[in-house]
């Protein structure tokens, strides 16, 4: 048996991980959409991808690795009562390691002071959390934030849930902070009437304070527990009545004798209406408070699903077939929070597209991704009534939205190989002279930078200011490489991946080769395009017999 050296949740099939093939993204303009006029502040760059998440988000990491700022997921947790004929620990094994891989793609996308952001029950929240701390790391975790999504419990239940979890992480810490990179940079809540009613202008024996409202902040700290501090028990002497004072028994002073005095110098304390008090108050002034407000961790004010089924049936006249669709007010206090104007949203679990349409109406750039047909028949309609300002429900009122900027519609592309008649790896066809480059571009690290410039049409891709690559399905004679060596010139380098070389490269120093496709052929799994959970595909279980041994044949028994 195998020593572990850390605490960590496991499940069969942990340790396996799919060889994910980078895939390009292919643009159809039929389906991308723009305002008619371009208004200040208009984004056009916004991504709504069709196909598997998996595939998408490590599709996305080339060009926005380090980029993300926010990531919101919902997801889904639909297996209902496929699992039946099932091993209920192979059903939350593979839902697991589903989640663990996207989680680690969402990793490398998010910024250093990015957040993610999961709505999940309690079926799979507290595996999840134990199971994204290994990814993010325990110390990066923020807070669980429990949010309000019914109105009243279920009638099914004894004890019936009426919330959600909505679970945070940093991608980053500071080595020595206390805080997170992501909350460091987060934005506070606006303040509430309520919240600045406790600033008053008050009564005082020499006239109410100048400086405005205040608010009464205790000076004294509870002493019990361990937590009396004898350097903090000293006297001060109250200005009205010449007496001395000290802190209440089992108490302390918050402050050092120095600070203290500085606050009654400054007449920063509160001596009461008459001047009579025996413990003063610090006050805090309004004009010296935090222009806004630390958000609270339980959120019944932003909307519940019902809210958010309304929402769906304003914008397509019937209510839309999404069991727990999320109020636009929910992710917009996630956004407000997380992000500023122009950053970048990312939902790989896009559903309805709540968050690229709350994105959208608040000004920030957004990539959805979704693998099912409701992004043709509901996400795209309802972008486009964003873009053209006739939704004015959920938010749209409170941000003032009144339409503008685009997105584009995205697909995966196919499996740069596919076997042919005599079960050989093979380029697709599907895949013209510019796909192929772009493709090898994402395989081998290049950025796709085809050159604009004369001349320069091996210019394919560059990793560097001296470091390019050139794609072509020719034979390459010696000829031909001499003629590339001498375009490229002795101060650049060339990597050049052709199905075969006549000549001999080594000739040229500034000219590496690769073989096509034999170069990738053992780096990632090709033709597969659903790493999605396939129920079908699941092994059958054994009728029930009174043998309780191992779950699949020829599998030795192991500790659960």
């Amino acid at each position: 048996m195998t020593k572990k050296t850390r605490l960590e949740l496991t499940w069969p099939g942990k340790e396996n991980r799919p060889a994910l093939e980078p895939r390009i993204l292919i643009e159809h303009p039929e389906m991308s959409y723009h305002a008619a006029e371009r208004r200040k502040g208009d984004r056009f760059d916004n991504l709504l991808i069709k196909g598997d998440n998996l595939l998408a988000l490590k599709a996305l990491e080339a060009d926005y690795a380090g980029r993300v700022k926010c990531v919101f997921i919902d997801p889904p947790y639909n297996t209902g009562s496929a699992f039946t004929h099932y091993d209920d620990g192979l059903e939350h094994s593979l839902w697991l390691s589903l989640m663990r891989d996207r989680l680690e793609c969402i990793h490398r996308l998010l910024a250093d002071d990015g957040s993610l952001w999961v709505t999940l029950d309690d079926n799979e929240a507290h595996y999840f959390k134990v199971m994204a701390d290994e990814v993010f790391g325990r110390k990066n975790f923020i807070i669980d934030v429990c949010w309000q999504k019914r109105d009243g419990p279920p009638n099914d239940r004894k004890i019936g849930s009426i919330s959600d979890h909505i679970l945070v992480w940093s991608k980053s810490s500071d080595l020595l902070g206390k805080k997170t990179k992501a909350e460091e940079s987060f934005n506070l809540m606006a303040r509430t009437e309520k919240a600045d009613a406790q600033y008053q202008v008050f009564a005082e024996p020499d006239g109410p304070d100048e400086r405005g409202p205040f608010r009464k902040i205790d000076t004294t700290a509870n002493g019990k527990g361990g937590r009396f501090v004898q350097s903090l028990y000293y006297g001060i002497v109250n200005p009205y009545t010449g007496e001395e004072v000290w802190p209440r028994d089992g108490t302390c002073w918050r402050h050092k004798k120095e600070e203290m005095e500085r606050l009654q110098s400054e007449s920063r304390l509160f001596w009461g209406a008459k001047g009579t008090a025996r413990t003063p108050m610090r006050k805090l002034f309004k004009t010296e408070a935090k222009q806004g407000m630390s958000a609270p961790s339980i959120w019944a004010d932003v909307g519940l699903n019902q809210h958010a089924s309304s929402e769906m049936e304003g914008l397509f006249g019937q209510k839309a077939a999404f069991e727990t669709p999320k109020p636009e007010f929910l992710l917009n206090r996630i956004i407000h929070i997380a992000t500023n104007p122009d950053d970048l949203v990312l939902d790989s679990f896009a559903g309805s597209g709540t968050t690229g349409a709350v994105a959208h109406k608040m000004g920030r750039r957004w990539i959805m991704i979704e693998i099912g047909e409701h992004a043709e028949t509901h996400i795209v309609p309802r972008l486009k009534k964003v873009i053209d300002g006739k939704d004015q429900g959920g938010v749209s009122k409170a941000v003032d939205w009144k339409g503008g900027g685009g997105f584009r519609y995205l697909t995966l592309a196919p499996s740069l190989l596919a076997k042919d008649a005599w079960g050989n790896w093979v380029i697709d066809k599907v895949y013209n002279p510019e796909m192929l480059a772009e493709a090898m571009c994402k395989h081998l690290g290049f950025d796709y930078a085809p050159s604009q410039e004369e001349g320069e049409w091996w210019r394919h891709g560059q990793s560097s200011e001296s470091d390019f690559l050139y794609v072509t399905t020719q034979s390459l004679t010696h000829e031909a490489l001499k003629l590339l060596s001498e375009a490229v010139g002795s101060d650049r380098t060339l990597l050049v991946c052709a199905r075969a070389f006549a000549g001999q490269v080594d000739q040229f120093p500034n000219l590496m080769a690769k073989k096509i496709p034999s170069t990738i052929l053992s780096s990632c799994e090709w033709g597969k395009d659903d790493y999605s959970l396939s129920v079908v595909n699941l092994p059958q279980a054994q009728e029930a017999t009174p043998d309780f041994g191992p779950l699949f044949a020829n599998e030795e028994a192991a500790d659960a």
